[in-house]
């Protein structure tokens, strides 16, 4: 009576596909999408000249970024709109400390 091979040594192909991601997430690839993320909210958070418009041009900066992300996600590189979704949130995370700060010490919600 023959004996079942191990599966040790394989004799021949594996029984089921193996697949692999054509764009695999990469360190470079979240560190140039970070980089990006963090030179596209910069120059518009510049262009604000008081708090109430630096955090409406970063959260416009923001929501372009993460439609840029989740169309990278579906058509391109995943570990670049990772970089770019993780510093985004970053980013708005800042704007957000910023109006708080300004509301607690003004007693004036500044967005309006």
């Amino acid at each position: 009576m023959p004996r079942a091979p191990s599966g040790l040594f394989p004799s021949g192909p594996p029984t089921r596909p193996t697949y692999r991601e054509p764009h695999p997430i990469t360190g470079g690839g979240v560190a140039t999408g970070g980089g990006a993320a963090t030179g596209w909210l910069l120059l518009f958070g510049l262009l604000g000249t008081d708090v109430a418009s630096y955090a409406w041009w970063t959260v416009a900066a923001g929501l372009s970024a993460w439609v840029t992300a989740l169309v990278l996600v579906r058509y391109g590189d995943r570990g670049v709109a990772t970089g770019v979704a993780i510093v985004t949130a970053g980013g708005l995370s800042i704007a957000a400390a910023v109006v708080a700060v300004r509301w607690a010490t003004s007693g004036d919600w500044p967005l309006w």
